[in-house]
């Protein structure tokens, strides 16, 4: 682990990239040869790390694949899965660089997003950055419509106050996250913030996902959040900025578009993320469950090829 806030002496800012990956060989190639291909002027990739946890459908021979090419990647392994955290925390023992990036191995980065992200870190009060995760979700569809509100209401509320998702960068100050966490990103917040550190937010570190597409994978995906989110807040004293539901509202009334679709199809998914968030809280609350190792959401998982 390294403390240092001085920068290197060829002055670059230097990252390790961890990526946590569990049966993700339909993307994991795509990752990588996005992350090779990095437009970087002021930082520098110096490893690109992908834990394996549990793998059983070819991830571990792709990366194996890519490391015998580009001796920047390495692989580790876990022979169970046993949730994201544990992933991060063995990744955390195994690297020592001054600026950590966590990318989810569901997602894409454009070209210039890692710069971007890493950038801010020239400030010495800079702990932590997040990028913009920007779904590919077709908008004519309810499910889609609905995701990329979800995403730009993060994105509006990241330009008030950072809120971590998808991809992330921080100062390697600590030496693992809470192992139970399902939330790795919101746990991560708060210890930077300890260390009077500021949280920024990249809105040009722009990274690809997909969001559900189904009614079943996106109540799953949604009530693990909460749950979550009120685990950081309960154990950590931490209320992450998507929590003020007043602010999101506020969010929304002043960006409402003249569309057909903001009068009738919100609306729905509004009272829909409501239902779901009601029954995170309820597993967290009463059923007592912390989904830290979380069943996965397969419609997540189609992402298309960057141009």
């Amino acid at each position: 682990m390294q403390t240092s806030l001085s920068p290197p002496s060829d002055g670059l800012l230097h990252c390790s990239i961890g990526i946590m990956a569990y049966n993700e060989a339909a993307n994991i190639g795509r990752l990588l040869d996005a992350l090779q291909r990095q437009r970087t002027r002021r930082a520098r990739i110096d490893e690109i790390v992908v834990v394996a946890s549990g793998c059983t459908d070819g991830t571990e021979d792709i990366v194996r694949q890519f490391a015998a090419q580009d001796g920047r990647i390495r692989l580790l392994t876990q022979p169970t899965r046993q949730g994201k955290a544990s992933a991060v925390n063995l990744y955390l023992h195994h690297t020592a660089s001054d600026i950590i990036v966590l990318q989810s191995a569901d997602t894409l980065p454009l070209p210039g997003s890692i710069e971007a992200l890493i950038t801010p870190f020239a400030d010495p009060r800079t702990g932590m950055v997040g990028g913009r995760p920007t779904p590919t979700n077709r908008r004519d569809t309810f499910m889609g419509f609905g995701i990329h509100l979800l995403w730009e209401l993060h994105h509006l509320v990241s330009l008030e106050r950072p809120k971590m998702g998808e991809l992330i960068a921080f100062r390697n100050i600590f030496r693992q996250i809470p192992c139970d966490t399902a939330v790795d990103e919101a746990s991560i917040e708060p210890l930077i913030i300890g260390q009077g550190m500021e949280l920024r937010y990249a809105p040009e570190a722009v990274v690809l996902n997909k969001g559900p597409e189904n009614l079943r994978d996106f109540i799953k995906q949604r009530r693990r959040i909460f749950a979550g989110h009120l685990y950081v807040r309960e154990t950590l004293g931490y209320k992450v900025a998507t929590l003020n539901h007043w602010r999101i509202l506020r969010l929304f009334l002043k960006h409402v578009e003249l569309d057909w679709r903001y009068f009738l199809w919100a609306p729905a998914f509004i009272a829909l993320e409501v239902f779901v968030r009601a029954l995170g809280a309820y597993d967290y609350s009463v059923r007592h469950r912390n989904p830290f190792n979380w069943a996965v959401a397969e419609s997540t998982k189609d992402l298309p090829e960057i141009a």
